[in-house]
C-alpha cells in the first residue's frame, strides 16, 4: 500500500518542487523547481537522501498535514512556526512523525520560502520526467486542501538531527557578473546601480524578484529601445521599461527584450529568494575568475552539509559533565546556574 501525506489545510502557495527541468528551454520551459536550491541540499543532507527527491515549498504559510505511515521529515529554508500535535518543532532539523500525528506549519517568521522534506521524497506522477511544479508553464498546480501526496519508501532513521544555517533573509551584498548588454548602460549607471540599496518589492514571485529603491535613478539606458528579444535565464537582472531592476528567478520566461544590466551568481540567488520585507541588498560586480572561485567554494560547502549535521539533543554518553546535567530532579553536581 502506497504511503501518502494528507493535506488538511494548505497555504495559498504550497507546491511540490524538486531541482527542476533541464533541456526544455527551446520548448519555453525554464528550470522551475525549488527557488531556494540550497534549502533542498540542506534537507537532503539532514535526511541522508538525494537532493532531487521532491519536497514541499511553502511561500509565506504552510498548512496542516498528516501521514498514513511513520516517517521522518526535515524542515529547511525560511523559518516558520511549526508543531507536531502541539509540540513545537525546531527548524533546520529532522523530526519523527508517527502515522496520524498532526503537523502544523506556518506562518513564516523570516524569509519567504520554507521547505518540508520527507524521507523517501514526495512522488506525484512524473511530468516531463520531473516531479516539480512550474506554475508559469502550467505544469501542475499549487497544493490544495484534501490533496493526498504519495511518498517513497525509506529506511531513514535520522530523526533528531540539526544543521547550523546562516540567515539568508537579512540582505547584504549580492555578487554579480557583467552580461553582453552591460556596456550599453554606461559607467555612470553601472556605478549608480552598485551604489544603491534595494529592498524586495511585494510584487515579487517565483518568476522574479522586483527590486525597489525610492531614490534610485531610472536605470533604463537610451539604447534599450533598439535591442531584440533573445534568450534569458535565471539570475539575469533585467531593467524594465520604467527603469526598475527585476531579477529573473526559477520560473522566469525563456526569452526577453528588456536590457540586462548584470547577472547574479547562482550561489547568491537563494539570498534574493529569501530576502525579508524591508531587508536591503546591494550589488557588487566581480570578475569571472572570482565568480568561478566563489562557485567552487559554494559547491564544496554543499558537499560538506551531510558531515555538518549533528544531534539536536545532547547524548549523555558523550557528556563530560554528566553530573551537572538535570537528568534526575535533585541529583546534580551542584554546579547549576542560578
Amino acid at each position: 500500500m502506497t504511503a501518502t501525506f494528507l493535506v488538511h489545510q494548505a497555504g495559498p502557495a504550497v507546491t511540490v518542487q524538486d531541482l527542476g527541468w533541464h533541456g526544455y528551454v527551446a520548448q519555453g520551459v525554464s528550470r522551475g523547481g525549488a527557488i531556494d536550491m540550497l534549502a533542498m541540499a540542506e534537507g537532503a543532507a539532514l535526511l541522508g537522501q538525494s537532493p532531487n527527491l521532491a519536497a514541499l515549498e511553502m511561500a509565506g504559510f504552510g498548512g496542516v498535514f498528516s501521514a498514513t505511515r511513520d516517517c521522518v521529515i526535515a524542515l529547511t529554508g525560511a523559518e516558520m512556526r511549526a508543531d507536531l500535535d502541539g509540540r513545537a518543532l525546531a527548524w533546520n532539523a529532522t523530526h519523527a512523525v508517527p502515522a496520524g500525528a498532526k503537523l502544523n506549519i506556518g506562518p513564516v517568521m523570516r524569509g519567504v520560502y520554507g521547505y518540508l522534506h520527507i524521507s523517501g521524497g514526495f512522488e506525484p506522477p512524473l511530468i516531463l520526467q520531473g516531479r516539480g511544479t512550474h506554475l508559469a508553464a502550467g505544469l501542475r498546480a499549487a497544493i490544495r486542501e484534501g490533496a493526498e501526496l504519495p511518498f517513497g519508501p525509506s529506511s531513514a532513521t535520522r530523526a533528531g538531527l540539526s544543521l547550523d544555517v546562516a540567515d539568508r533573509s537579512a540582505g547584504g551584498v549580492i555578487r554579480i557578473l557583467p552580461t553582453l548588454q552591460s556596456d550599453m548602460f554606461g559607467a555612470d549607471l553601472l556605478a549608480a546601480f552598485q551604489n544603491t540599496s534595494f529592498t524586495r518589492d511585494p510584487r515579487s514571485n517565483r518568476m522574479g524578484v522586483r527590486l525597489a529603491a525610492p531614490d534610485a535613478p531610472n536605470f533604463a539606458p537610451e539604447a534599450a529601445r533598439n535591442i531584440l528579444s533573445d534568450i534569458v535565464m535565471e539570475g539575469d537582472i533585467q531593467i524594465t521599461g520604467d527603469g526598475t531592476p527585476y531579477v529573473l528567478m526559477a520560473e522566469s520566461q525563456t526569452t526577453g527584450g528588456y536590457p540586462r544590466i548584470a547577472q547574479v551568481l547562482p550561489c547568491d540567488l537563494p539570498r534574493l529568494a529569501q530576502l525579508s520585507s524591508g531587508a536591503e541588498v546591494m550589488f557588487q560586480m566581480i570578475s569571472h575568475g572570482e565568480a568561478v572561485e566563489i562557485e567552487r567554494a559554494a559547491q564544496a560547502a554543499r558537499a560538506q552539509l551531510g558531515a555538518m549535521c549533528k544531534p539536536v539533543l545532547r547524548d549523555p554518553r558523550e557528556a563530560g559533565d554528566l553530573l551537572a546535567m538535570q537528568l534526575i530532579s535533585g541529583v546534580t553536581a551542584g554546579e547549576d546556574e542560578g
